[in-house]
């Protein structure tokens, strides 16, 4: 490449007239959707917005500083009121004292890239800066010598945007820009895959054993459960002392031949007291 060739010309980049909405921002204020910022100053913003009929217009809205000082909000009724009618196609009174104050000032043609388009949004952001500039008096000249200190306002630090009240909701008429097919196609395929989801898992699971086995049941059998019930001895059977010898009181037992315990049909006596002496004492028998 020779120093006398060209190189290709770049395109400037485009610098977009409206920055996004921060989280801030009202989405809404009276019957226009904010849709950019245009310029932020202490006093407050110029957005770019869009009522439900299509109309563009400029809007200026008081910080939240501003709005709260009452000579701020008579200067910026005033500057509102100064500029034609027929360019104010909307706006709030004082009498929303917990409210910012806003104008809407317009209409501005569509960019369609002619200069009509250009004009009216120029002419509206102009108008939405002078109201501004008006409550923060900035464009009044100076009629003595400068001394002291700079002036500034007290409420020139909070900056954040102005009280609103959001009402009705935006839900449905938010949607009214966008485009219903695409949000029922979303929730459309939502469905298919949630439906197909359910499918998969039904036929991944649907022939595995069981986790837990099942309960063991023994089968019936002819075992006979039998119960001894103790009886009293009969009279006449020789029984033991508390000592443990055996008591003479009975039938004389046979010698070389052990008393059977129980009587003589061979049942278990159960009034025999255990072997070993009784304490007296309640504590020694634990």
């Amino acid at each position: 490449m020779t120093a006398t060739e060209s190189r290709p010309a770049v395109p400037a980049q485009e610098v977009p007239t409206a920055l996004p909405l921060q989280p801030e921002d009202p989405p809404r204020v009276g019957d226009f959707w904010l849709r950019g910022r245009l310029s932020v100053t202490p006093a407050g913003y110029l957005y770019a917005a869009r009522n439900e009929d299509g109309m563009h217009a400029v809007v200026a809205m008081m910080a939240e500083g501003s709005a709260d000082d009452a000579a701020a909000r008579e200067r910026f009724e005033r500057a509102v009121d100064e500029v034609p009618a027929d360019l104010i196609v909307g706006r709030n009174t004082d009498d929303d004292d917990d409210l910012a104050l806003w104008a809407a000032v317009g209409p501005v043609v569509a960019d369609n890239g002619s200069s009509s388009s250009e004009d009216s949004r120029q002419i509206a952001e102009r108008h939405g800066a002078e109201i501004l500039s008006a409550v923060l008096m900035d464009r009044i000249p100076q009629l003595g010598k400068v001394r002291g200190p700079d002036f500034l306002h007290y409420w020139e630090s909070r900056r954040r945007p102005g009280l609103f009240r959001l009402w009705p909701l935006p839900w449905p008429a938010a949607l009214k820009s966008a485009s219903w097919l695409a949000i029922l196609l979303s929730l459309v395929t939502m469905l298919l895959l949630m439906l197909a989801a359910l499918l998969i898992a039904w036929l991944l699971f649907k022939d595995k054993p069981n986790v837990d086995p099942d309960p063991l049941i023994p089968p019936p059998s002819n075992t006979v459960t039998v119960t001894i019930t103790p009886t009293t001895p009969p009279p006449g059977t020789p029984s033991t002392s508390p000592s443990g010898s055996p008591s003479t009181t009975g039938s004389p037992t046979t010698p070389g031949t052990s008393p059977t315990p129980g009587g003589t049909d061979g049942t278990i006596p159960t009034n025999l007291p255990s072997s070993g002496s009784i304490p007296t004492n309640p504590a020694d028998r634990y």
